[in-house]
């Protein structure tokens, strides 16, 4: 897409096991985030959500490796880039609040010197008192009162800690910020906090977000639209809205009804059956085949394919999806 921030065509991403064979923990992946848009990216532990991550931001070391794909950002090609160019890349077009993000804080450093080398090492300032002055606006904006710059990351709680890491993933004014899991290990309280500091960081900064978690839920309610991950493929995309109402895939409804409602009458929950698949022995025909509860003949035998529609697209062979304004794409 040529109006898109980031583009993401056919990326997959390997990695080398014990006995020398490849396993494809991203397979065939597409995708684009416009510009102050947020694409939120669901799909159960391992699906690769994220090793998408990682892949964007060039950070994979052996075993992994990335085998094919191409990964545009603001018009430059990431996969081709050089080390000098990686490093001006890095946080300054796009950053990343890390999984268990409290624990990338150095816990013998005060925070002063951690933000001050942030502005050092990128050459926005090598001036200490500069460099404070920014640091003490940017804790300001995650709500963390300046004087604690001089403290240590122990001596912040668990939701100022990620907050101090959400403030420094922002330091460089960064078009793209990726947010793995970013309230992981913190009660629900603090976690709606936290996104919704971040959303509304969003709308008065202009960057652009793709957050990745579990919690499909708090996904659908910020994000713009979702992609929802399996087996390392996606597979289906759609706006949050008409997700949340009306999802097509089979696991995206298993998805859906995993989680309790928050109103209207109580309901009975059904989780998903099952483990996930071994991607290192891939069934003929549909991935997601042995637990799905409206499985035919034809998805044990063929891989399914590409059904679009007005908010997105799905791939199923299942023909009342079709009926709902899906449209076989050819």
């Amino acid at each position: 897409m040529s109006d898109a921030l980031l583009n993401v065509e056919n990326l997959k991403v390997e990695y080398i096991t014990g006995d020398s064979t490849t396993v494809a923990a991203v397979d065939n992946v597409s995708f684009s985030i416009k510009p102050g848009e947020s694409l939120g990216l669901a799909g159960e532990s391992g699906c690769g959500k994220s090793t998408i991550a990682y892949s964007l931001m060039r950070l994979h070391k052996p075993p992994a490796l990335i085998t094919n794909g191409k990964i545009v950002m603001n018009g430059k090609d990431v996969l081709n880039m050089n080390k000098k160019e990686l490093q001006q890349f890095r946080w300054q077009e796009t950053s990343m609040v890390f999984q268990s993000a409290m624990n990338c804080l150095n816990p013998v450093v005060t925070m002063e010197k951690q933000f001050f080398e942030i502005y050092k090492y990128h050459g926005v300032t090598k001036n200490k008192k500069e460099a404070i002055k920014l640091s003490e606006k940017l804790l300001s904006i995650v709500g963390i009162p300046a004087e604690r710059l001089k403290d240590y990351p122990h001596q912040f709680s668990g939701g100022m800690r990620q907050r101090a890491v959400i403030a420094m993933a922002l330091a460089l004014n960064p078009k793209l910020l990726i947010l793995d899991e970013p309230t992981t290990a913190l009660d629900t309280v603090v976690q709606r906090d936290i996104i919704q500091r971040i959303f509304k960081l969003q709308k008065e900064y202009g960057f652009a977000i793709l957050f990745i978690t579990h919690d499909i839920s708090l996904m659908m309610e910020f994000c713009d639209s979702v992609a929802v991950m399996y087996a390392g493929r996606i597979i289906e995309q759609g706006k949050s809205l008409m997700m949340l109402k009306e999802p097509k895939h089979p696991y995206t409804y298993g998805l859906k009804n995993s989680f309790p409602s928050l109103q209207g009458p109580l309901s009975h929950m059904e989780g998903i059956k099952g483990n996930p698949l071994n991607l290192k022995n891939i069934p003929q025909g549909c991935r997601f085949q042995d637990r799905c509860f409206r499985v035919c003949d034809k998805c044990r035998q063929i891989e399914p394919p590409k059904v679009e529609h007005t908010d997105g697209f799905f791939y199923c062979h299942d023909q009342l999806a079709y009926d709902k304004g899906g449209k076989l794409h050819e």
